[in-house]
C-alpha cells in the first residue's frame, strides 16, 4: 500500500524550503493582468486557492522581460510596463500565498521564438503550425540584450518579495529550447555548434541572475527531457529519428545546467511539433515521465521536479519512495482540483476531483478560443471571485432531471449551497454518456469523473431516484422550487438511405464485441475518431470518413494537442482519412460515399458506424422555475455540461 505521507515531507531549493513535494505548474490563464498592470484579484484568488489546498511551492506563467527586440510580448506583456503597480499587487499575491506556507516563484522567459508568428528565433526556422512562413534570426547582440533584459527582471523581482525564479524555457520548444535543439540552432556563432554554445545563453541567464540576486537565490530551469520532434511540424511519436533533443543529450545538458548554476529542474518532455507529449490528452498514460525523470535524477545533485500526467497519486507516492524524483509538479490536475495536495497528503485519493486530461477548459480555452481559462471538470477555476459557491437563499426543494454530467454538477452543486435536492434518472445508474465516454482503454479518468460524482452526491445527501421518467405533467404538479432539466441527448438520425444498417456510436462503445476486423466509420469528430482509435489499437482496420474539410472540427473542435495525437497516430497505422466526402447510402456491406470531385465509391465493410452526431432529448416542460442544461440544450461536451450544470444551480 502506497505512504502517501511522504508527500506531505518538505524539501530544499538553494536553501528555502518547500513545506510538500507538490508545485503548481506555471499555466498562462490569460487573467493576470489589468489594462494598467495589476496583477487581477482574480488572479490573485485562482492562486491563494492553489495555496490554500495545499502546495507547497506556485509558479506564474511566463512573464516576459523583453521590451527591446521582440515586436510584440505573447505572454506576460505588462509585467515591466508598469514596475510600480507589479510591485503593489507582487505584494498582495505573495501575502495572500505565503498565508498558508507556500512559496512562490516567477518564471522568466526570454522569448517563444518560432512557436509565434512573427517572433525572431535562433536561426530562420519555419514558424509552427505554418507551411513557409518563418521567423527572423536573432542577431547575437539581439540575444544579449534579451539575457541583459532578464537578469534586469530577475532583479526586479527580488526586489517585489518573490522566493525565486524559474527560468523560462527549455521546453515546449520555446526560444530557450530553439537554442538547445539541434533542428532549430544552426547557428555559427557563440551560441550554436558545440553543446556549450548551445547552452551558453542559459548559462549567461543563470550567471547573471546569481550576480544581481546572491548566490542563496534560487533559480530553476523548466526543461523537457525529449523533444520528440524531427523537424519543423513533424512530431514523433516515439523517439526513434530524434533531431531536437535525446534523453541522453538532455541528461548531459542537466549536468550541465547544474554546473553553471542552476538550483532545480522542472522537467517535462515534447514541444509544440510534439504538443501530445507537451500538452498531454488523455491518449498518453499516467505516469509516463517516471523513468525519464529517474535517469534525470540520478544524473545531478539538485531537485528534479517531475510533471507530466502525474495525477496517480498512489503511483507518485512511490515512485518518491522509490528516489525517481524530488517532487511533483501538478498544473491540470490543481486546476481541475486547487485542494488535490491536501486531499493527496491525508490519503483520500477518492475526494479528489479527477483532471481528464481533455485540454477544453485549460489549453484550448487560452491558446485556440483566446478566452481565459477554465477546467471541464471545475466550473469556477481561474474565476474563483465571480463563480464563488452562493450560500442557499433559504430552504428550497430542487428537482434535477436526468443523471449524466450536466445533473450531477447541478444537484452536486444544489446540495452544497444547503438546498434539499432530487435528482431522477430514467435508466438504471447515473452518468450518461460519461458512461460510454468512460468505456475507451485510454479515458480511465471520465470513469473515475463517474464514481466521483456519484460519491459526492451520496456524501451530500441527495436523493438519487433511478429507474423513473418523469412527464411533463408531473413536472407542472411537482412542489420543487427550482428545476432544472438536463435530459441528455439521443443519437441523430439524419435521412441517409440505410442508416439503419449501421449500429450508433454509443452502441459501437457500449459494445465493442460487436465490431468486425473491416470498420467504417461516418462522422470524423471526436466521438467517431476515438471509437477509431480505440479499435486500430486493437488491430483493426479503420476507415473515417467525414464531411467537413478536417477531422475532429464539427461544432467545438477538438483542442489541439488532441487533434494533432490522433492524426499522427491515424498516420502511423494506416487509418484511411476522407475529408469532404459525403455518406449517400449504408449497405449491408458497407457504405457509398461521394467524394469532393462527384465520383462515387463503395467502401467495404464487416460493421458501419454511424457517428454522425447526437440531438437534443425532447425535452416539454414550459415552467416558469425550470432551466435546461446541458446536451438538451444542444450537442455539448464535459466542459458546456458542467459550467452550465454549476451556474444554473448556483443562481438558484
Amino acid at each position: 500500500m502506497s505512504n502517501f505521507s511522504i508527500l506531505g515531507t518538505p524539501f530544499e531549493i538553494a536553501g528555502v524550503t518547500i513545506k510538500n513535494r507538490y508545485a503548481f505548474s506555471p499555466v498562462t490563464t490569460a487573467t493576470m493582468w489589468d489594462e494598467k498592470g495589476n496583477i487581477t484579484p482574480r488572479f490573485i484568488r485562482y492562486m491563494e486557492e492553489r495555496a490554500k489546498g495545499g502546495f507547497g511551492l506556485l509558479v506564474t506563467g511566463a512573464l516576459t522581460t523583453d521590451t527591446a527586440v521582440d515586436p510584440y510580448a505573447a505572454t506576460g506583456a505588462a509585467f515591466m510596463q508598469n514596475p510600480e503597480a507589479f510591485k503593489e499587487t507582487s505584494k498582495q499575491m505573495l501575502d495572500a500565498v505565503h498565508a498558508h506556507g507556500a512559496k512562490m516563484f516567477a518564471q522568466l522567459t526570454l522569448g517563444l521564438g518560432r512557436n509565434y508568428p512573427g517572433l525572431p528565433s535562433t536561426s530562420e526556422n519555419v514558424v509552427f503550425g505554418t507551411a513557409d512562413q518563418l521567423s527572423p534570426e536573432l542577431t547575437t547582440e539581439q540575444i544579449k540584450t534579451k539575457i541583459k533584459e532578464l537578469v534586469e527582471a530577475a532583479a526586479f523581482v527580488k526586489e517585489c518579495g518573490w522566493d525565486g525564479i524559474e527560468v523560462h524555457a527549455m521546453h515546449w520548444g520555446y526560444l530557450l529550447d530553439q537554442f538547445a535543439m539541434k533542428c532549430f540552432n544552426r547557428r555559427t556563432d557563440e551560441y550554436g555548434g558545440s553543446w556549450e554554445n548551445m547552452l551558453r545563453a542559459a548559462r549567461e541567464i543563470v550567471e547573471g541572475i546569481k550576480e544581481v540576486n546572491g548566490k542563496d537565490y534560487p533559480v530553476g530551469m523548466r526543461f523537457s527531457l525529449e523533444t520528440y520532434v524531427k523537424d519543423a511540424n513533424q512530431g514523433l511519436l516515439t523517439a526513434e529519428g530524434e533531431q531536437g533533443r535525446t534523453l541522453e543529450e538532455s541528461i548531459m545538458c542537466a549536468k550541465m545546467l547544474e554546473s553553471y548554476g542552476y538550483d532545480y529542474l522542472s522537467v517535462d518532455t515534447g514541444v509544440y511539433d510534439s504538443f501530445w507529449y507537451a500538452c498531454s490528452p488523455m491518449y498518453i498514460p499516467q505516469s509516463f515521465m517516471f523513468d525519464m525523470a529517474a535517469k534525470c535524477t540520478a544524473a545531478v545533485n539538485i531537485p528534479v521536479i517531475c510533471g507530466g500526467r502525474m495525477n496517480d497519486a498512489a503511483a507518485c507516492a512511490d515512485a518518491l519512495a522509490e528516489g525517481k524524483f524530488t517532487a511533483i509538479t501538478l498544473g491540470r490536475p490543481g486546476i481541475a482540483d486547487p485542494e488535490y495536495p491536501n486531499k493527496a497528503i491525508a490519503g483520500e485519493i477518492e475526494k479528489i476531483r479527477p483532471c481528464i486530461a481533455c485540454n477544453a477548459g485549460c489549453f484550448k480555452s487560452v491558446c485556440m478560443d483566446l478566452k481565459p481559462m477554465t477546467c471541464a471538470v471545475n466550473a469556477a477555476a481561474a474565476n474563483e471571485i465571480e463563480l464563488d459557491l452562493k450560500p442557499a437563499d433559504g430552504e428550497k426543494k430542487v428537482l434535477v432531471v436526468g443523471g449524466g454530467v450536466a445533473g450531477m454538477e447541478a444537484a452536486r452543486t444544489a446540495a452544497m449551497r444547503g438546498y434539499e435536492v432530487t435528482l431522477i434518472e430514467k435508466s438504471g445508474k447515473l452518468g450518461g454518456h460519461i458512461i460510454e465516454a468512460g468505456a475507451h482503454s485510454f479515458k480511465k479518468e471520465i470513469q473515475q469523473l463517474n464514481s466521483w460524482y456519484q460519491r459526492e452526491l451520496k456524501e451530500l445527501g441527495v436523493n438519487v431516484v433511478l429507474n423513473k421518467e418523469i412527464t411533463a405533467e408531473a413536472l407542472k404538479s411537482c412542489p420543487a422550487d427550482a428545476i432544472i432539466i438536463a435530459t441528455g441527448s439521443v443519437t441523430a438520425m439524419p435521412p441517409i438511405p440505410g442508416i439503419e444498417k449501421a449500429i450508433t456510436a454509443l452502441d459501437a462503445i457500449n459494445n465493442p464485441d460487436k465490431l468486425g476486423n473491416n470498420i467504417v466509420i461516418a462522422g470524423g469528430g471526436l466521438v467517431g475518431c476515438e471509437i477509431g482509435y480505440d479499435e486500430v489499437l486493437k488491430g483493426k482496420n479503420v476507415t473515417v470518413v467525414e464531411l467537413m474539410d478536417d477531422i475532429m472540427a464539427a461544432g467545438a473542435a477538438a483542442p489541439l494537442p488532441n487533434i494533432m495525437m490522433i492524426k499522427a497516430e491515424f498516420a502511423a497505422r494506416n487509418v484511411r482519412v476522407m475529408t469532404k466526402t459525403k455518406v449517400t447510402q449504408f449497405c449491408d456491406d458497407g457504405i457509398i460515399v461521394q467524394k469532393e470531385d462527384g465520383t462515387e465509391e463503395k467502401i467495404e465493410a464487416d460493421t458501419m458506424i454511424n457517428a454522425l452526431g447526437f440531438r437534443p432529448a425532447p425535452v416539454s416542460a414550459d415552467l416558469p422555475n425550470a432551466c435546461v442544461i446541458g446536451d438538451a440544450t444542444g450537442a455539448a461536451n464535459i466542459l458546456k455540461a458542467v459550467a452550465e450544470g454549476y451556474r444554473a444551480a448556483n443562481s438558484i
